[in-house]
């Protein structure tokens, strides 16, 4: 009976990875570039901070999309693992990885701490919200991801194991994998963000009701509530994907809990879909922007058809008018 339940759970997380994840990896790279196509494309998001920060965010996104759930699908899907054939990938697959989520989680805190200066009463706040302190900060936080995830390329290396020979790409220091699991995935990956987006959601969220009875450019007015909205309906979809991977990780790291297979399995069945949500949370900004803010809807069609579409039919019509002389 156990054996039939662990085969079972096994063969359902085979089947959420091939489909699951090969739909998330495929629309999530898609909605990353056309993030990225908008916001370089028109001059108001190019001149704020907080769409500077979503910009970066959707670019880390995409890095973090083929590095992490391209090689997932391949290991636990098809059984393919780049990782055993290659000791750079071993070492490279992680470390930005890493990077990359740390950089999109900086980028979300940023972009509502952002929000929350912008929309503030106070003039010399709003002074801290502009292009110049963002690229700083960002750098700086890129800077310190960099350096703090070394460790990675350090320590994981081919493991072979003495009972079966096998190879493996593993973390081979216990207290950096202490630190993984607890520094690095559950303090500064889930419980930090959660906790800054969700205090300064709530502080946005009460300066942007106010700002109707502020004496401010209608133009900035509608932009700051059009990034606000479109960050704070982000954070809540952020805190609903990433809660139960956070409760799942934490049960998988209990030694306690694992001793009995049926409930290691189901444990690592409920691991792997919670950890499919989190990555439906990286693909997903674009298509919770397109959702939830009509003006970022009207931005991508003006984008979409007047700017790129009539940069390519005036050529069209050139080469029809050449045609005819050749």
């Amino acid at each position: 009976m156990s054996s039939s339940i662990i085969s079972l759970l096994a063969l359902a997380g085979k089947q959420i990875t091939i489909y699951l994840g090969t739909f998330t990896l495929v629309v999530g790279v898609i909605g990353g570039l056309l993030n990225v196509i908008v916001f370089l494309s028109l001059k108001t998001f190019r001149e704020s901070s907080s769409a500077f920060y979503l910009t970066i965010m959707s670019i880390v996104n995409i890095g973090q999309l083929p590095t992490g759930l391209l090689s997932r699908i391949m290991i636990s899907g098809f059984g393919i693992d780049w990782t055993l054939s290659s000791l750079f990938y071993c070492k490279f697959r992680y470390y930005c990885f890493n990077i990359c989520a740390s950089t999109s989680m900086t980028c979300i805190c940023l972009a509502i701490i952002d929000q929350y200066l912008a929309t503030s009463s106070r003039a010399e706040w709003r002074q801290w919200c502009n292009m110049k302190i963002a690229r700083r900060l960002l750098l700086l936080f890129v800077l310190i991801w960099i350096i703090h995830n070394i460790p990675y390329l350090i320590y994981f290396d081919h493991v072979i194991s003495i009972t079966t020979g096998q190879v493996t790409c593993t973390n081979t220091n216990n207290i950096f994998q202490q630190y993984t699991i607890y520094g690095t995935t559950l303090i500064i990956g889930k419980l930090l963000p959660i906790s800054i987006t969700f205090i300064f959601g709530l502080l946005a969220y009460h300066n942007v009701q106010q700002l109707g009875y502020r004496t401010a450019p209608l133009v900035r007015r509608e932009l700051d509530k059009q990034l606000t909205v479109m960050i704070l309906v982000l954070i809540v979809f952020a805190f609903f994907t990433n809660i139960p991977n956070t409760i799942a990780y934490i049960l998988s790291a209990m030694p306690g809990l694992t001793q009995d297979p049926v409930v290691s399995a189901q444990i690592q069945f409920a691991n792997l879909v919670t950890t499919y949500l989190v990555y439906i949370y990286f693909a997903s900004p674009f298509y919770i922007y397109v959702c939830v803010s009509n003006r970022f809807r009207r931005q991508l069609i003006y984008v979409s058809f007047e700017i790129y579409l009539n940069r390519w039919q005036p050529r069209r019509m050139e080469i029809n008018q050449v045609m005819p002389e050749t």
